[in-house]
């Protein structure tokens, strides 16, 4: 293929002719951390210097959760292992192509022996752009390319040496990190306004929900009542979720139909922890074999979750409405909700589900170890607190919905702007798109 002008053909692709390719080795010092009998887990203190490990590395940065921490004494004597801001830390074995940057932050923090430090030995690259680089994705099948073992991958120090890099000119690489930075501050700042959005909500929720406030038109009036779970407005009833609707159960697909063609399979791996449906490629069954027509959803239809495989039971009764094009099965891991009559409302009783009260109670009456369950029965006996005007019922729902609408809208945003990240990522650090 004819190359245009200004770029050269290279080991690693195609990119500008002022550009270098050289490897790790060349132009920094890859150390590994200390051995399992230098530093062991009898050796943590509750106050100390931090030391990194693989869990703690982040999108770039490092995770500051969680961190175990040494004595001044054993700092003294791991000073070999100290950290300096610019470092780049990858870890050693599993998920070899995953590092994090150093900051400022963690200046004189220690990394452990689970990890490799690459520490620039020059003056002419900078750190941050070699971040984004060693996040690129071509630059992770080299390392990906270069590690040993079948079943779990591990680099060592020579290995990483090993691996080439691509390198502009020092100002061009300050360009590129820094408006890729730019990019990360802006996903950073979604990120906390999504968050607190979120928090938000949960407390309207708090509030609404349990009729510690309420709206304008509503309880004028009106006192409090003592129930049998807890203080509500003496305008609601305690209601039993077994008087307000009958659950429905799924079909028992085979497994030998599951493929990549036809119509998807419902399954708890589709909700979402904050309520609602999704679909990729990873969590998305098929089914190519006959099923009958009752197992088909309806846009509109109600579901909760009553199979949970995740850690600590977060999606067990979690709710969601199905809202598809596509035609989507009934599988028996999900309950399927119906109305026993019209004095309620579904959005609001949506609602109600993701409250912690109800959520609480089918975790605590959860049975099996590795894999939890609900049943009818269970969710039947819980009760809740409800308005018995429907109207303050829509009411409460469409404040919440208005909350939804607006995360929703925050979380395209964030969406598209990581997108766009990566194809600028894509551009910049290949040389297709220059800055200078």
């Amino acid at each position: 293929m004819e190359l245009k002008p200004g770029y050269k053909q290279t080991d690693v692709g195609v990119i500008p002719e002022d550009w270098n390719v050289k490897t790790i080795g060349d132009i920094a010092d890859v150390k590994t951390g200390p051995f399992g009998s230098a530093l062991h887990e009898s050796d943590y203190v509750a106050d100390g210097t931090p030391i990194i490990t693989v869990e703690h590395l982040g999108d770039l940065r490092v995770n500051h959760s969680n961190l175990p921490m040494v004595s001044n004494q054993d700092k003294s004597r791991l000073k070999a292992y100290s950290l300096k801001a610019g470092d780049i830390v990858f870890s050693r074995v599993g998920s070899i192509d995953r590092n994090a940057l150093i900051r400022e932050l963690e200046n004189g923090w220690l990394f452990s022996g689970r990890l490799l430090r690459v520490r620039i030995n020059n003056t002419k690259d900078y750190p941050r752009y070699l971040s984004y680089h060693f996040h690129s994705e071509p630059f992770k099948r080299r390392v990906r390319g270069v590690a040993v073992g079948q079943t779990m991958p591990s680099l060592n120090t020579q290995l990483l040496k090993g691996v080439s890099i691509v390198l502009p000119t020092k100002e061009e690489q300050r360009s590129i990190a820094t408006v890729l930075s730019d990019m990360d501050a802006l996903l950073r700042s979604l990120d906390r306004l999504i968050a607190k959005k979120r928090d938000l909500k949960q407390a309207t929720m708090q509030q609404l929900l349990t009729g510690k406030k309420r709206l304008p038109g509503f309880g004028q009036g009106k006192g409090y009542q003592q129930t049998e779970i807890g203080v509500i407005p003496e305008d609601w009833n305690v209601k039993l979720l077994g008087d307000i609707f009958s659950l429905g159960n799924g079909f028992s697909f085979k497994s030998e139909y599951f493929s990549s063609n036809g119509p998807i399979v419902l399954t708890p791996g589709n909700f979402k922890l904050e309520g609602g449906l999704y679909f990729n490629n990873r969590n998305t069954k098929r089914y190519s074999g006959d099923f009958p027509e009752s197992t088909v959803f309806e846009n509109g239809n109600l579901l909760v979750v009553m199979t949970d495989l995740t850690p600590d039971c977060k999606l067990l009764g979690k709710p969601a409405f199905v809202d598809s094009e596509e035609k989507i099965l009934h599988n028996q891991r999900i309950g399927k909700i119906r109305l026993l009559s019209d004095n309620f409302d579904k959005q609001f009783l949506y609602f109600t589900l993701l409250s912690s009260p109800y959520l609480k109670k089918i975790k605590d009456q959860a049975t099996g170890s590795t894999v939890r369950h609900t049943s009818n029965k269970s969710i039947y006996s819980v009760s809740l607190p409800i308005p018995k005007q429907l109207e303050e019922q829509h009411a409460i729902a469409n404040v919440l919905s208005d909350m939804d609408t607006e995360l929703a809208a925050l979380e395209q945003r964030r969406d598209k702007t990581r997108a766009l990240k990566q194809g600028m990522m894509q551009e910049l650090l290949t040389g297709r798109t220059r800055l200078l």
